[in-house]
């Protein structure tokens, strides 16, 4: 009997290994009594062989082990923005200092979406999703790095979410040059692409902003 459960307890982990982010669902295949894989999974989270990565969802210590030999940390933890909270995309500060308009790291992995602002902390360090309506939501792509789908904002829509979140205290000239952005990143082509997600925004703020910033 003993080694019945304990062969079942192999196979549940096992299937659970093979997976970059898992919850019940996933595991029904093998076991199809939710409570049951819920206290295993509970215990095995205490034992820290499995991460809860928030409630309902959970990766493998071995998983993680895996992505880290490999050198493809920071890809997994851009993978799992976009499953922690669906739908959302990679932007501002994040974004913005990938590609040298920002100097100072983000103290979190900041991106966009379309529910309530919320936040999650993981072993990969901090989350924080900003809400944006739905008009705007958009100016992202998605990319396919291995087994991991990336949803990240163009550097000209990154710097428009970083500009219209803080558009309300950017009341000035020198407000908006504490900023420090390095706009000599931003081509020609981003400045037409910024200047289109403005006009879907339609305040005079942001155009006012935008007015300010390329002034000279």
């Amino acid at each position: 009997m003993r080694n019945s459960i304990n062969s079942k307890i192999s196979k549940i982990i096992e299937v659970a290994k093979q997976l970059p982010v898992f919850t019940l669902d996933d595991l029904t295949s093998v076991e199809t009594n939710r409570k049951y894989l819920s206290i295993l999974l509970s215990r095995h989270v205490k034992s820290g062989n499995v991460v809860r990565l928030k409630k309902g969802m959970y990766v493998t210590r071995d998983y993680l082990d895996r992505v880290d030999k490999s050198g493809r940390s920071v890809i997994y933890a851009e993978f799992i923005s976009g499953i922690l909270y669906e739908p959302s995309y990679l932007s501002l500060e994040y974004v913005l200092h990938q590609h040298g308009a920002i100097t100072e790291m983000p103290t979190a992995i900041t991106i966009v979406a379309r529910k309530k602002t919320v936040s999650f902390k993981t072993p990969f360090g901090a989350y924080q999703y900003h809400s944006i309506k739905s008009s705007i939501f958009t100016g992202f792509t998605s990319k396919r790095d291995g087994d991991y789908l990336i949803f990240r904002a163009s550097p000209a829509k990154a710097l428009f979410d970083f500009l219209y979140f803080r558009k309300n205290n950017l009341i000035n000239e020198k407000i908006i040059a504490e900023l420090r952005l390095n706009l000599e990143v931003f081509h020609k082509n981003d400045k037409k692409e910024l200047r289109r997600y403005i006009e879907l925004e339609g305040s005079a703020r942001m155009k006012n902003i935008f007015k300010t910033l390329w002034k000279n």
